[in-house]
């Protein structure tokens, strides 16, 4: 590079050398600003393995001292901050700062002024040192006695994962001139000790017999490491497991299990032996069945000698007034007099009573009886919630065709409704953004849509007949009737939705869900039809080329309202005779306005929509006890088959959809729909590192009343929990047609497919980047024209696939995420042009909150 342009670049970046300059002075100068002199600041702890890499993830953890905490993985601003100030406030600000902060005032500082001999900083109010301090980071002096601690906690936990002659080195490095050093830690963990055998000891022949029931379950085998950690595991299983069968009083005082390890041989092979003994007599164990349930119904616990009883199937209830129905009470407890006492089922209660969203757990009584012990009573002692809950909330939302949204909602919650403990939620909520004008894409005008919607909740199966014997109380069974509608304006067509429903809940467990939605009725009225035209230009464009092509005569009569727009497009669509002359681009451009029409139809319908909705969900996530969890989303929908009963009528839906039969005047729609989500995570790095993979598959098949699925039940591709590398309607699909893009973009089909791959890292607490790929399309059932029907032979090529990379932020309780996607194979590009990766660095860019999946 000659000189000529070497001046030239610098003075272009002249402001990010300058940075960069400014940024290593402030790091090689200000981290020891504040270390005192002879001593050092610990800048890095260095693990060296003798013998292989082993639990490198957690020996971090056991070192008692830690350089200060670098932010944005590079700079220890937090130090930078602390040593900001003068130093000749440090002593008084760190006194200061132990004091509660409602006594922090000038009275405190000016009595520590006075109390370090520095009457002359009476008055002072130190705003800016107070804050430095507060939120600063005092640098990490060295201690060489914690690091010889730190050894010797990483050899404790060598040994206590079965390396018994572990061996830690630590030395330092020392830089006296600098003020800084480094701590070194040298680790050996050499040959692990094997459990060469492994027997167990259970006088008790019902304790013995429970454990040997399914042995292979057992966290402790012979031939493995002999691991603490899994000992540990292993009695928490066995405890688990002795509870679920009755044993109430079980291992309560942690010494009843215990390992013995023969090392008189050996210290790398060991014969293990575990015990099971209740007391040096082998006193056998009893079983516990459950006593007296109680449930106390009050304001306060001191209410407790006001309350009247009252009983039901063996249950007392002591109520301070009727407010509630005794069988609202009754309803949440899985415990029955005389049963095994099992944990779970004490623990389902106490879900079941937070579940109603009516009372609080003011305290809870487990007691074994003192004339046998063998008897558990229970009490529960509840206080209802308030009358009325009113929340108000502001979100902001992110969509690729709203970018960001606010969207302000008032919730209204009215418990005990009936007496029986119904809640009545009301809500009130919008969504407030712009999206591209259509006619003008540099400009953007205003989305909105508002709902309101009351939902009717009951803790109970809401049915004609009694159903707690059919679906046992276990499954927390409830139901809930729903009544909303909302107002819609997004592409300028907008729509006006009412939606009714009643659904069915019951959890098996806290992995297993059922719902179920009967009547589930959706109504949707699509406004300013007559004006698709002005919204769509493209398509208004593609609909004059074809007009022109077709007919000049029927143009004129066309433009002088003589016949209308679809009068006009039927015509052509019935003449085979014209569509049989057509080829190359004519054809083509036929076929683009077929595709216009469809899009145009399913814009304008209007929708009625009845179904019954089965959703099954199995969900392992967040379960401590499943390390590498999977989930799985299956939802069957079947709709129209009421309304087929009562219609006589027909109407006109659209242009390609044809005729209808309807209710009120409105189409409705048959159909069978099935989706299924499925996911699988596997974690690394002591489940650090996560490997995520989703698999959606989709089908919807109308049939009788219906030609094409409705809008509200199509799919579509793109988005950012979807194929990243496409937006919303970004142009990808369906399958892989040639058609115009800005046409094809508003396709929508009965079949998807979508597979998507995610790696995840975590860089700090706070930050976590991915890697991912995603590929899928939509497709159709049958041939519509231009090559979009389903073929097991040709789908896989016809599957879009994009990549890329991403960052997520933890903050709080919020995970925002920003990914970068590229288009790497396009399927409806022409042949020989279809892989892309690298034609244009730049990304698409996804915005959104939480995870994608």
């Amino acid at each position: 590079m000659s000189g000529k342009h070497l001046l030239k670049y610098y003075q272009k970046y002249h402001i990010f050398f300058a940075f960069a300059i400014a940024v290593s002075l402030l790091y090689a100068c200000s981290t020891t600003r504040k270390v005192p002199d002879g001593e050092y600041l610990l800048t890095k702890n260095n693990f060296r393995y003798e013998d292989g890499k082993l639990f490198a993830d957690q020996v971090p953890d056991y070192v008692s001292q830690k350089p200060n905490k670098k932010q944005l993985f590079l700079f220890p601003i937090g130090l930078w901050m602390y040593n900001a100030t003068n130093p000749k406030y440090d002593s008084i600000l760190n006194e200061y700062l132990t004091y509660p902060s409602e006594i922090r005032d000038q009275k405190l500082r000016d009595s520590l002024f006075i109390k370090y001999n520095h009457p002359e900083y009476v008055g002072k109010s130190l705003f800016y040192e107070r804050f430095m301090h507060n939120i600063g980071q005092p640098p990490v002096i060295l201690d060489q006695g914690k690091t010889e601690t730190s050894a010797n906690s990483i050899r404790k936990y060598f040994v206590y994962r079965g390396y018994w002659d572990a061996d830690v080195k630590f030395s330092h490095d020392l830089d006296s001139a600098a003020k800084k050093a480094q701590a070194n830690y040298l680790i050996t963990h050499r040959e692990p000790t094997i459990i060469s055998d492994y027997y167990y000891n259970i006088p008790d022949p019902a304790i013995r017999s429970v454990y040997e029931e399914d042995l292979s379950k057992s966290l402790v085998q012979g031939k493995n490491i002999l691991d603490q950690s899994v000992l540990e595991k292993e009695v928490k299983r066995i405890n688990d497991l002795m509870k679920e069968r009755g044993y109430y009083r079980f291992n309560n005082s942690n010494e009843e299990i215990y390992f013995t390890a023969d090392t008189l041989q050996s210290r790398k092979q060991v014969p293990l032996t575990m015990d099971i003994h209740r007391d040096s007599l082998d006193t056998p164990y009893r079983k516990t069945t459950i006593g007296d349930i109680k449930v106390h119904y009050l304001e306060k616990l001191a209410d407790t000698v006001d309350t009247v009883k009252d009983s039901l199937l063996g249950i007392n209830f002591y109520k301070l007034d009727d407010q509630y129905k005794t069988i609202a009470l009754w309803r949440p407890l899985i415990l029955k007099k005389g049963d095994l006492y099992q944990q779970r089922n004490l623990d389902l209660t106490k879900r079941n009573i937070a579940s109603t969203n009516n009372f609080s757990v003011l305290k809870y009584d487990e007691i074994l009886r003192k004339d046998n012990d063998s008897i558990l009573d229970v009490s529960y002692y509840l206080a209802p919630l308030p009358k009325y809950d009113l929340r108000i909330a502001t979100d902001l939302n992110y969509s690729q065709i709203l970018n960001f949204g606010i969207s302000p909602s008032v919730d209204l919650t009215t418990r005990n409704v009936f007496g029986g403990a119904e809640n009545l939620v009301t809500s009130v909520s919008g969504i407030f953004g712009s999206i591209e004008n259509t006619k003008d894409p540099d400009k953007r005008v205003l989305a909105y849509e508002v709902s309101a919607q009351g939902s009717l909740n009951f803790p109970r199966l809401l049915m004609p007949f009694t159903t707690w014997k059919l679906i046992p109380k276990r499954f927390s069974p409830a139901s809930s009737i729903v009544l909303g509608t909302s107002v819609q304006n997004n592409i300028g067509l907008g729509r006006i939705g009412f939606n009714a429903g009643l659904n069915y809940f019951a959890n098996v467990n806290d992995i297993v869900t059922h719902r179920l939605s009967l009547f589930n009725t959706q109504l949707s009225l699509t406004r300013n039809k007559d004006r698709y035209y002005d919204f769509f230009p493209v398509d208004e464009g593609v609909r004059n080329a074809v007009f022109d092509d077709y007919s000049p005569a029927l143009v004129n009569d066309f433009n002088n309202g003589t016949i209308t727009s679809d009068e006009f497009a039927t015509i052509i669509l019935n003449d085979e005779q014209y569509q049989n002359s057509l080829s190359g681009d004519r054809l083509s451009l036929f076929n683009t306005f077929r595709q216009s029409l469809i899009n145009k139809d399913r814009q304008t319908q209007d929708v009625l929509i009845s179904s019954m909705i089965y959703n099954f969900i199995y969900n392992e996530i967040g379960k401590k006890d499943r390390p590498n969890p999977v989930y799985l989303n299956a939802k069957v929908e079947l709709a129209g088959n009421v309304f087929s009963l009562f219609n006589n009528r027909t109407e006109n839906d659209g242009v390609v959809s044809g005729a209808s039969k309807t209710i009120f005047n409105i189409p409705y729609s048959q159909f069978v729909k099935f989706d299924v989500d499925i996911r699988k995570y596997y974690t690394f790095f002591n489940g650090k590192h996560t490997l995520a993979l989703r698999q959606f598959i989709g089908v919807g098949i109308p049939y009788g009343n219906s030609s094409t699925m409705p809008f509200v039940r199509s799919y579509f591709n793109g988005g950012s929990n979807d194929i990243r590398a496409w937006r919303v309607f970004g142009g990808l699909g369906p399958a892989d047609s040639q058609l115009d893009e800005k046409i094809r973009s508003y396709a929508m089909d009965n079949l998807k497919l979508t597979t998507n791959v995610e790696y995840r890292v975590p860089f700090t607490p706070m930050f976590e980047g991915a890697a991912f790929v995603d590929a899928g399309n939509i497709w159709g059932l049958k041939d519509t024209g231009f090559g979009d029907e389903f073929k097991f032979s040709k789908f896989i090529s016809q599957m879009g696939v994009g990549t890329g990379v991403g960052v997520r932020i933890n903050v709080a309780y919020i995970t925002l995420r920003l990914d970068a996607a590229y288009k790497v194979y396009d399927p409806n590009r022409p042949l020989g042009e279809r892989f892309v990766l690298g034609e244009t660095w730049k990304p698409v860019l996804n915005f959104a909150f939480g995870y994608p999946f």
